[in-house]
């Protein structure tokens, strides 16, 4: 098995799989790349037995064949070769030599028959979608995942599709954050499917901001994303993902305008002698203003004061200010809306006059 192939052509594939390879595993092959050569170029498959990507690039030279050599070792051979190089692989026995110029490096392999490949994933649902689209979903989203929760379910990200609409939700249980997109087409049935985080964020290195179309394929157990020369395949969350809609305020009647970046600014600096432990801010609306203030064990107090549009009084709720500015971040456009009920509810943070972004916040006792 052989193939030539240019340095930044190979090195861009490298850096697409190798992310999903662990740098610990229970099986020797799985800290392997599969290489796989046909007559079309050349397949990099990296897996982790929960996340597969896939990447397809054209080459030079080939002799069709299939082996596993060691991911990491690989990626940083071509990462340090000098630019411009052709890189020859070639493979007989147990062995594997990546050559170029005067530089030569023999690799161990271990046969690809070992390496685990995920192949049917019994399809349930296709939709495409613009790259930009989801990369906006996911980015608004994915920091209000869990982190190694004891609620499996909530250590990924719900993708909601309905006929008409995808939605992208997370939640680690203090927050929500919710994003939606109209689709172009009718889907023929609503699926609910929870993708892991490590998926999701392999998902989110991969896209690029682009004009590009990926297509979505729902599997019974599995996501496939596609794009490009890359495919992307990951295992499902196995359980079911909260009522998230009961969670959002309906009756969260009492609203206060104000300047993104102004709100933002003013929390940051409010955050500087916040509990370093609980990280809460208070806010203390009035009509026409938003006042923000901050305590910290050391008996310390920052107060900020921020105009806003109005007409709420003596209203005063704690949040932990960290949720607050992750989700000021993740929303776009000059205004924020904050919608808020009582002292002791949650507050719901949108843009004014729409819902397709929705972060749900709750409530700190201060």
């Amino acid at each position: 098995m052989r193939f030539s192939i240019q340095r930044e052509a190979l090195l861009r594939r490298l850096q697409q799989v190798v992310g999903v390879v662990e740098r610990r595993q229970t099986l020797p092959v799985l800290a392997n790349l599969l290489v796989n050569v046909d007559s079309g170029g050349v397949a990099l498959t990296g897996t982790d037995l929960e996340v597969e990507m896939v990447a397809r690039t054209e080459a030079d030279d080939l002799d069709p064949g299939e082996v596993t050599v060691p991911a990491r070792k690989l990626f940083d051979i071509v990462r340090a070769l000098p630019d411009g190089v052709t890189i020859k692989f070639d493979q007989s026995g147990e062995r594997a030599v990546v050559s170029a110029g005067r530089s030569r490096f023999t690799l161990a392999t271990l046969p690809a028959t070992e390496f685990p490949v995920i192949e049917n994933i019994e399809l349930v649902e296709r939709v495409s979608l613009s790259e930009a689209t989801l990369k906006s979903l996911m980015e608004r989203t994915s920091f209000a995942m869990a982190h190694q929760d004891v609620r499996y379910y909530l250590n990924g990200m719900l993708l909601d599709l309905r006929e008409t609409s995808l939605r992208c939700v997370s939640t680690d249980g203090h927050r929500l954050a919710l994003a939606e997109t109209k689709l172009d087409t009718r889907t023929t049935a609503s699926r609910q499917i929870i993708v892991p985080r490590k998926g999701v964020i392999e998902l989110q290195g991969l896209f690029e901001a682009g004009d590009g179309v990926v297509e979505l394929e729902f599997g019974r157990n599995h996501l496939r994303v596609k794009r490009g020369g890359v495919t992307f395949t990951s295992k499902l969350i196995d359980g079911r993902f909260p009522d998230y809609e009961a969670v959002v305020p309906i009756s969260a009647d009492k609203e206060v305008r104000a300047n993104r970046d102004e709100l933002r600014a003013a929390l940051q600096r409010a955050a500087i002698l916040s509990n370093e432990k609980y990280r809460g801010v208070k806010l203390e609306v009035s009509p026409n203003k938003l006042r923000i203030v901050a305590h910290n064990p050391e008996q310390e107090e920052a107060v900020e004061e921020v105009e806003a549009k109005t007409g709420v009084s003596e209203l005063s709720v704690g949040f932990n200010v960290n949720y607050l500015l992750d989700a000021l971040g993740a929303l776009t456009g000059d205004d924020v809306m904050l919608c808020l009920r009582d002292g002791q509810s949650s507050c719901l943070i949108k843009k004014p006059d729409s819902d397709e972004t929705r972060h749900v916040i709750m409530p700190l006792r201060l």
